[in-house]
């Protein structure tokens, strides 16, 4: 008997996401339920040291942990993804997931460390071309997207592995994987343009110039991202100016994501409706005087905002999907609260 025994270690160590296996594992969970119906409950033991994020070597994975936590986004209720897929977290899919599921901010963060170390296993088993860590990562992130089956039929491993120059092939091959539903997706395009980015150039930029760093003192015609400018985030009103360098970056981060969004639906204008407050406007308008809007601590800021043309309510679910931070329900109201406060915890309300 003992002659027959499987560990289920061996069983994940040749898991390659495919069809047999993926069915294996459903009749699997249905035999260990049967027979120990709260086995699967993550209030188990074996899900607390399989989760423990503090015993995993993150480290080497946070570049790609960072990228497909960008293009991914976080939902923490089962929804049904493109493909009529149960999905929660970071585009977390699998047996474990079931429709009317509710998860917290760090199962989810457990849930993406596991799912990326076990595509960073599957990278690893392909490639055989030796790569550095952010070459890694970015096939980690790609694979990540399009599966372990993609990349194991891909012209893009098969070169890699010939020997070929990773850069050329990398620079070559990863912006094909760019369509879906038949057609060239631009969310796609932009994955793999970062993608490449982290695997050529490490994902680092060269450092701006100090002409081109956001500033307290820029005029207010300055272009924070390519379509909002400093005047935007203070109505063009002295007042509002910044006055910490903290602020300006709070603000640009603020400004990158915009930009995306403003992307997401077209190109199509974004208005800003309320930017920076200090103190004595806030209070004049009747501002909260824990107000996001005042940019009082570090990574606190906010803005007010919609989109010329575009149903405000889809601007909000947009956003309520793949912004992970602070976000205010005020579409009855015009506005989408775009927002972030002390710790950058996800935090949801209305107006």
């Amino acid at each position: 008997m003992t002659q027959n025994r499987l560990r289920l270690h061996d069983l994940f160590r040749y898991y390659r996401e495919l069809p047999h296996q993926n069915a294996a594992i459903t009749e699997l969970e249905e035999a260990i339920i049967r027979v120990s119906p709260g086995m699967f409950n993550r209030d188990q033991q074996w899900f607390k040291t399989w989760s423990h994020a503090g015993k995993q070597p993150e480290a080497d994975l946070k570049p790609a942990l960072d990228l497909i936590k960008k293009w991914e986004g976080c939902r923490l209720e089962t929804y049904l993804c493109a493909a009529n897929v149960p999905t929660i977290g970071y585009g977390h899919t699998g047996p474990d997931v079931r429709m009317g599921m509710t998860i917290r901010q760090d199962e989810a963060d457990a849930m993406l460390l596991n799912d990326v170390q076990r595509f960073a296993k599957a990278v690893d088993f392909q490639i055989n071309a030796p790569l550095n860590n952010n070459q890694r990562c970015a096939l980690i992130s790609f694979t990540f997207n399009v599966g372990t089956g993609a990349l194991l039929d891909s012209t893009l491993r098969k070169r890699l592995n010939s020997g070929e120059n990773p850069n050329k092939v990398a620079m070559e091959e990863l912006p094909r994987w760019n369509k879906g539903g038949g057609g060239v997706l631009q969310g796609l395009v932009n994955r793999r343009k970062d993608e490449v980015d982290l695997f050529v150039k490490g994902g680092q930029k060269e450092a701006p110039s100090p002409a081109q760093l956001f500033t307290p003192d820029k005029p207010w015609d300055f272009k924070i991202t390519p379509n909002i400018t400093y005047g935007e985030l203070t109505l063009r009103e002295e007042a509002r100016r910044f006055t910490r360098q903290q602020q300006c970056d709070t603000a640009l981060e603020l400004c990158k994501y915009l930009e995306k969004v403003r992307t997401h639906f077209g190109g199509k204008p974004i208005v800003i409706t309320s930017g920076h407050r200090p103190p004595a406007i806030n209070a004049s308008v009747g501002g909260s005087s824990k107000s996001e809007h005042l940019y009082n601590m570090d990574g606190v800021g906010a803005v007010d905002f919609y989109i010329a043309g575009v149903d405000i309510y889809k601007v909000q679910e947009y956003v309520d999907q793949t912004w992970q931070y602070s976000l205010g329900y005020g579409a009855p109201k015009g506005f989408v609260h775009l927002g972030m406060r002390l710790g950058k915890p996800r935090v949801r309300w209305d107006y």
